[in-house]
């Protein structure tokens, strides 16, 4: 049975580890957002109540 030989598979599976270990994480991490976080303010916001009729 051609599966249950290691040779092939062994090198495919190293093989394939090493390109998500070592290949694909800096590519990733070299993106940057497009939209960065802004900081909010500390200050508090002076809310003011509705005055909608509810009936």
């Amino acid at each position: 049975m051609p599966q249950l030989n290691p040779s092939p598979w062994l090198a495919i599976l190293i093989f394939s580890w090493l390109v998500f270990l070592l290949i694909i994480p800096p590519k990733i991490m070299a993106h940057i957002s497009p939209n960065e976080p802004a900081l909010k303010s500390t200050e508090k916001s002076l809310t003011e109540s509705w005055t909608w009729p509810w009936h």
